[in-house]
């Protein structure tokens, strides 16, 4: 039997019919940028979050340089990140100018809130919390310390569509939160989107005017200097058909998950641990080998697709060679890149294939 890692094309088919009828009726509007797909879907997106205001852009990427324009980091600035985070959230910080400033991460493989008070300095402007795998950072803490020392939150929330911290859901906690529709994503598109969710007015106003080449219109009035950058008609419609099935989508990977965490049976894996105060919509099932390379060939072996989030941590990429890191500088985040696999999760997977996967995790010596 042959187990992808992920297949987009099962949750596809599950709502074929709602897909295609909405993908005709844009086509078919004759109004493809910026219309009312867009705006409808902007709304519904901020009344799940429960947050005032969401502004569709192109990517997850762009939500995350445009946060951080609209905060005003600038070079000599200093962001709060964790050490194992995909290197996007890195990007975010650097192509405006700042320094990332790295911190590691916990028994949740989320950002270590207890060490970031000690990496907060005078020229700190910002953390970014960043919700890993489908599950919340400690927000309690990170917005205490927030609070105590001026500082900014940015959530980064392309991993954690539905996730709550406790009452409230991610993306509503923080000043300004970042969200990627890329397809592998829980809420994810048929191509590349983002969106920015803020309660504070003048950030979505900013990010409405960024995003359209610094204009507060459509054309050829531009108060900054702005960028390229909004979720298209197409993507924003179909989004809205997802989003109304987000819940049940979150609901069945969930039981997906039950069965790994009580069928697996091998003491060599460790299913990755769900923080008290937060739920997970495991947007990836992911455990801990200490075994992983040669885990991976074995199910590899059986036709088993498995894929590593993330084999290189961001100090140690070429593309921050200048930051002047060298292995061994976090080693919790390196050992976790090391050790980390994330399994077969994905929206109408079988029975028998979990069946599959599960014995063979379970026959791995």
């Amino acid at each position: 039997m042959k187990v992808l890692q992920n297949n987009l094309k099962r949750q596809h088919d599950i709502y074929l019919d709602e897909y295609n009828n909405k993908a005709l009726e844009v086509l078919n509007s004759g109004w493809y940028i910026l219309g009312k797909e867009v705006e409808s879907f902007e709304k519904e997106y901020a009344d799940y979050i429960s947050c005032k205001h969401c502004v569709g852009v192109a990517s997850g990427m762009d939500a995350l340089q445009i946060a951080f324009r609209i905060l005003g980091i600038k070079e000599g600035d200093e962001v709060i990140v964790c050490s194992n985070s995909y290197i996007a959230c890195v990007m975010g910080i650097t192509m405006n100018g700042g320094t990332p400033v790295f911190v590691e991460p916990d028994e949740y493989d989320n950002i270590d809130a207890d060490k970031v008070e000690e990496k907060i300095t005078e020229k700190t402007k910002a953390i970014l919390a960043v919700h890993l795998y489908g599950q919340s950072c400690d927000m309690d803490k990170i917005m205490e310390l927030a609070k105590k020392h001026s500082l900014k939150v940015v959530e980064d929330c392309a991993q954690a569509h539905g996730t709550m911290w406790k009452d409230k859901k991610v993306g509503s906690i923080g000043d300004i939160a970042c969200w990627s529709f890329y397809p592998t994503k829980n809420l994810g598109g048929f191509g590349d989107g983002g969106a920015i969710t803020t309660n504070i007015d003048d950030y979505a106003a900013q990010a409405r005017v960024i995003r359209n080449y610094g204009s507060k219109r459509i054309h050829y009035e531009n108060d900054i200097i702005g960028m390229n950058s909004r979720l298209d008609e197409l993507q924003a419609g179909l989004l809205r058909v997802k989003l109304s099935h987000l819940d049940e989508l979150n609901a069945e990977r969930g039981k997906i998950a039950e069965r790994y965490m009580n069928e697996i049976s091998n003491p060599l894996i460790c299913p990755l641990k769900t923080r008290p105060g937060s739920n997970n919509v495991y947007h990836q099932f992911v455990i801990h080998c200490k075994k992983r390379d040669e885990l991976i060939e074995y199910l590899k072996e059986n036709e088993i697709g498995t894929i590593i989030h993330y084999p290189i941590p961001p100090h140690l990429q070429q593309a921050y060679a200048y930051l002047g890191y060298k292995k061994g500088d976090f080693p919790i985040a390196e050992r976790y890149a090391d050790e980390v696999v994330s399994l077969p999760m994905y929206n109408g997977i079988s029975s028998e294939e979990l069946d599959y996967v599960i014995d063979a995790l379970n026959r791995f010596e």
